[in-house]
Order: C-alpha cells, then structure tokens, then sequence
C-alpha cells in the first residue's frame, strides 16, 4: 500500500501512479485508482486540512500494464474546506474522475450511532478465497461461511503498517471501501450479487487505522434497470466509525463463460496454495 501511494510528481498537479500486481485480473482494481486520487488531491491542498469525502466515476476499464497519470485541479481553498477535482489518465483518457473535499479539523457536538455488536473476532474468521486477492498486501476476513468475494459484512486489514498520516489511511480505506457487496444476501432471481462499480462516495469521519482490522457493513438500498445501490460503514476493531460510503454498481447478470472463468481461477488458486484458506 506504501509504494502505490508513493506518486511520482511529474510536474505541478501531475502525478504519476504504479498499479498492484493482482493475479487472474485483467482491469485495475477501482479501490487502488480511486486511492490514488485521494492522495493526489490531498497533496495539493494547505497543511493541516484532512480529507472529508470524495465523489467519484468510474469511466474506463484501467489497464494494468500501464501507469496511471492523475491530473489534479485545484477547483478552491477557502477558510476551512478545499475543494479538489482529480482526472486518472492512461492513453490520454480518463478512466476515473474524482471530486474530492478537504477540510481544517473543527471541534463542535457530536451524534454517534450505535456500532455494531456481537461481531465475531477478526483473528478466526474464515480467510476469504478469491483468485484475485493480493494475499501480500491485505487480509479479508468475512462473517459469513462463504469465502468468496460475495460478503456483505468483512474484516480487512493491510498487511504491513502504515506510516502515522491520517491522509494515508484515509487513502488506504478509500481502497478497502471497495470490496464486498451490499447484494450478498439479496435472493431475486436474475439479480447477481455485484458487477463493476459506476461510482463511488465516501465521507469521512475519524481518523481510524488501516493497518489494523477495519468492519467493512454493507447494506442493500436499491435495484433495478441493471444498477443496484448500497451503502455502508467502516468501524475500527474498537467500534469507531471511520467513514461512511456509497456505491452503485452494474447488475448485469453474467454469462456461464464468465463464471466458468471465475471458478477456472479459484481452482487454480486453491491448487496453488494448497487448499489453505481456512481462518484461525
């Protein structure tokens, strides 16, 4: 995670972006551009000021095999808020495009709901199985017996330890935001449990860590014309709410090559690790 958010600065507002070695993906994982964004935006703004939220589109399929060029504008600094307009670029197109918000740390009342309860523990979960899960870097965990990507309600945690700067983890959660789906326990017929994400939001709320374990909640809200909408929370293994999010995806349902190829890869990566997924 360190060395994807480490960006090469090209030139003023123009950074330059190197994407995770994913196995059995053929497209960029949406969570590392939108990540990237953030850090690029965060980089242009006063010192001081913590990212807020982000807004963001998915646009293009990014290729893994080229670097990502990210072109920030620097829409507005007020008193207490920055305003930042973000482009990920490969090939002179834009694959992504963020508006993101900074603001000045401020104290004033507050409202917290409830966190979550009777949550099992992290260290025992089972381990989930994905072809497409860089093992090195993250650790998800899900509450349900399926190990697959199809969870609604996870554990995540960044393998190696972040430095202490809250733009870092805010960048490491935007990535982490992007797993699971609210549609897990959705049962209608022809409607699949996710597909690629239209766009994103995030706001954040207080400076939890990403290298420690991190509820991802996700809740179904809406579906229909082959678009599904979820949002959700993230807490920190202690209960503080770190951030919330949104997300529309493509419900389109796949096709048997799709998921012939899915299970193809899963197989293969279980022969290659030995079957060893389980937790504990």
């Amino acid at each position: 995670m360190t060395e994807l958010l480490d960006l090469e600065e090209l030139d003023r507002n123009l950074y330059r972006g190197l994407n995770e070695d994913r196995p059995a993906e053929h497209n960029l994982f949406g969570g590392q551009v939108a990540a990237q964004c953030l850090m690029a935006a965060g980089r242009t703004v006063p010192e001081g000021r913590a990212a807020h939220s982000l807004h963001g589109y998915f646009l293009r399929p990014g290729r893994p095999n080229l670097p990502v060029i990210l072109q920030v504008h620097r829409d507005r600094d007020g008193r207490s808020f920055s305003a930042r307009r973000v482009e990920a670029l490969q090939r002179g197109e834009v694959i992504f495009s963020m508006s993101a918000s900074f603001q000045e740390p401020r104290d004033g009342a507050e409202y917290l709901p409830e966190p979550p309860v009777d949550l099992p523990d992290p260290e025992t979960a089972p381990v989930m199985d994905e072809p497409w899960l860089n093992r090195r870097m993250l650790e998800l965990r899900p509450f349900d017996s399926l190990t697959t990507w199809a969870n609604s309600r996870l554990w995540a945690r960044l393998s190696a330890p972040l430095a202490d700067d809250p733009l870092v983890h805010a960048c490491a959660l935007t990535y982490l935001s992007d797993f699971g789906t609210g549609f897990a326990n959705v049962e209608v017929e022809g409607l699949p449990k996710g597909g690629p994400s239209l766009d994103h939001a995030m706001w954040f709320h207080a400076p939890i860590r990403a290298d420690g374990w991190v509820l991802i909640d996700l809740a179904p809200r809406k579906a229909g014309g082959m678009r599904g909408l979820y949002d959700g929370a993230m807490y920190d293994e202690g209960g503080t709410l770190g951030a919330l999010l949104a997300q529309e995806v493509l419900l389109r349902p796949w096709s048997p090559e799709q998921i012939e190829r899915m299970e193809q890869a899963r197989a293969a990566t279980r022969a290659a690790t030995g079957g060893d997924v389980a937790g504990g």
